[in-house]
């Protein structure tokens, strides 16, 4: 029977990284029962590409995919970019044995702006023709706001159909924050999401305090505010049906990641989430 291969996205893990090292992480990880990660927020030093590649062969963990963006996130911001560093971001691909490279947002000064955004993803799209002969594909990671319409057409679609070797690392939180069920999205999109984050949608407590109620704006904030990051099967997501469209539509890495763990400690959160998918039927995927 066909399998995924779950893993974890380290972007949760990043102060732990700052805390342990990348070692010991890892180690962690592995303790975990997790043996594929996608790194992400980890500056990739030589010391830290050298920690994951011997951590990935001592634990056997995968690095399913590494991130970097395609330009600075602002103009002038510091920091290695596919298109000033592209020998190097694929250097670290070699070096970890790894295929995919991922894009994890928009820059930030052009969101809203539909054809800033589609001038981006061409280059993106030349990009993954470039990274092509490397061996490496390269994927978009999506959030709410492609699912702006223009035209009555979702930018996301906009961005998939201007597109044909750019791939598609669809967050399915983030889809239905965007007001979209996930599994008809996956579906979509099949045949270009061999990534797809796992992240579960939870509605917070309402916590009203009488000052609350004497500030209908302070009130209204916390009510419409309650969207919460929550761990696999810990939401309101039928994660079945998403991990089942994802692996009939191509997808070879189910990444749990979480933005927000809401103060407790992520590896507690990445140990709910594994025994949750555990009892959903997912042990061998492991």
């Amino acid at each position: 029977m066909k399998t995924g291969k779950i893993g974890v996205q380290m972007m949760m893990l990043k102060d732990k990284v700052k805390d342990l090292g990348v070692y010991e992480t890892m180690k962690k990880i592995n303790d975990l029962g997790y043996r594929a990660v996608e790194v992400s927020q980890i500056p990739m030093t030589k010391e830290n590409v050298l920690e994951l590649k011997r951590a990935s062969k001592d634990f056997e963990i995968e690095i399913a995919a590494l991130s970097a963006p395609l330009e600075p996130m602002l103009p002038g911001m510091e920091g290695e970019t596919l298109r000033d560093d592209f020998d190097k971001i694929v250097d670290d691909c070699k070096t970890l044995d790894c295929n995919y490279l991922r894009i994890g947002m928009l820059p930030l000064n052009i969101m809203g702006d539909k054809d800033q955004i589609m001038e981006f993803i061409k280059r993106a799209e030349e990009m993954a023709e470039k990274l092509a002969d490397h061996d490496v594909e390269l994927y978009y990671h999506t959030h709410h706001i492609e699912f702006q319409k223009y035209d009555g057409e979702y930018l996301l679609d906009m961005m998939k159909n201007n597109t044909e070797k750019l791939g598609f690392e669809l967050d399915v939180h983030w889809i239905q924050r965007a007001g979209e069920d996930p599994v008809q999205v996956i579906k979509n999109y099949k045949d270009r999401i061999s990534l797809l984050h796992l992240k579960d949608y939870r509605i917070g407590q309402l916590d009203v305090k009488e000052e609350d109620l004497k500030d209908m704006q302070q009130f209204f904030n916390k009510f419409t505010n309650l969207i919460e990051f929550a761990e696999v099967g810990e939401g309101n997501l039928n994660m079945n049906a998403v991990i089942d469209a994802g692996l009939e539509s191509g997808a070879k890495y189910f990444l749990i990641e979480q933005d927000d763990t809401y103060g407790r400690d992520p590896f507690d959160c990445l140990e709910i989430s594994a025994t949750n998918l555990r009892k959903l039927g997912y042990s061998d995927w492991f």
